[in-house]
């Protein structure tokens, strides 16, 4: 497993990195099974963990503060999230700070969470949700030194909106976010226009998420392909979207070299940057997380491959099923 810096914070993280937003909040999701890869992917390397309250109202980082207490003496690092508390995904300009943010609401969560990690302080805590145009609020700016103060947390992060990276390119030059996560893949390759450049130049650790667009670049997905209508991808990947992403899968297949599988080549398309400090995966079974390590293992693809990849971009906005 392969390591590099989450940008200022001197973190040494895997370049995979372990999401548990199906092991809090899917239905089919088994607790110890959950258990048995977090800590499969412990013993394989990977060090840094991605979660959020929202993800069953505590359990991830809960099942998360298991696997922390059971391996202390090793380096791992936990980043889990805020829910907003208007309770609204994904956040605009017509929310007010307040409403969303308030003090005593993130310092409540913090708590919590903290608690249900069982740290003495976060690596990394998360806004899970922005918009730039709250950049200015003084109680943002008071509330983040506060929990930096206090000892709550060591760094700050911020997880910005669907297809919106640059919303939130204000707040980072405040100077007081140390790591944005940000959907950047294959077809998502927009962060690397306007974000990408200035983390680059202030030194913003990069944890990229969706790597394999909710599941799209997985290569199982077809016209044909049905959700339980309490599976939030039954929306994702609904009329509007399902047909014409396994058309572009399609026209990816055709690129995959010999031996290598789709979701391989789709990690690995983000490995090639190094801007990216480290990739969030959500891996609830034992045979992904051998899969997609292995890839951190394998580095970035060649010069060619990613120039045809580069071809796949695809520009998309948010619309009422992509949240």
């Amino acid at each position: 497993m392969q390591r590099r810096k989450l940008g200022r914070t001197g973190l040494e993280v895997s370049d995979i990195a372990h999401g548990l937003w199906g092991m809090g909040d899917w239905t089919d999701s088994d607790d110890r099974q959950s258990l048995a890869s977090l800590q499969l992917a412990v013993d394989l390397g990977c060090n840094f963990f991605d979660s959020a309250w929202s993800y069953g109202n505590g359990k991830s980082d809960a099942l998360l503060g298991e696997i922390l207490s059971r391996n202390r003496k090793r380096p791992l690092y936990a980043a889990s999230k805020i829910p907003p508390r208007n309770d609204k995904w994904p956040a605009s300009s017509q929310d007010r700070y307040r409403d969303v943010f308030p003090r005593s609401h993130v310092l409540h969560y913090a708590a919590r969470i903290r608690q249900a990690l069982r740290v003495d302080a976060i690596d990394v805590l998360q806004f899970h949700v922005w918009d730039d145009s709250w950049t200015n609020e003084p109680e943002f700016h008071e509330t983040v030194k506060e929990l930096k103060a206090t000892g709550l947390i060591r760094f700050l992060g911020l997880s910005l909106n669907r297809w919106e990276p640059d919303n939130g390119i204000q707040a980072i030059r405040t100077g007081l976010v140390d790591v944005v996560q940000v959907i950047y893949n294959v077809f998502d390759q927009a962060p690397e226009d306007h974000l990408f450049p200035l983390c680059r130049e202030l030194d913003i650790g990069v944890i990229a998420r969706v790597p394999l667009d909710e599941g799209s670049l997985g290569g199982k997905l077809t016209e044909a392909t049905r959700f339980p209508d309490q599976d939030w991808r039954s929306r994702y990947f609904g009329p509007e979207n399902l047909a014409n992403t396994v058309a572009r899968v399609d026209q990816l297949k055709a690129l995959l070299p010999p031996g290598m599988s789709l979701p391989e080549m789709a990690l690995r398309f983000i490995l090639s940057n190094p801007v990216v400090s480290t990739t969030i995966v959500g891996m609830r079974k034992p045979d992904h997380v051998r899969e997609n390590i292995r890839a951190s293992d394998r580095g970035g693809l060649d010069s060619a491959l990613l120039g045809r990849l580069r071809a796949h971009r695809w520009f998309r906005v948010p619309a009422p099923w992509s949240d």
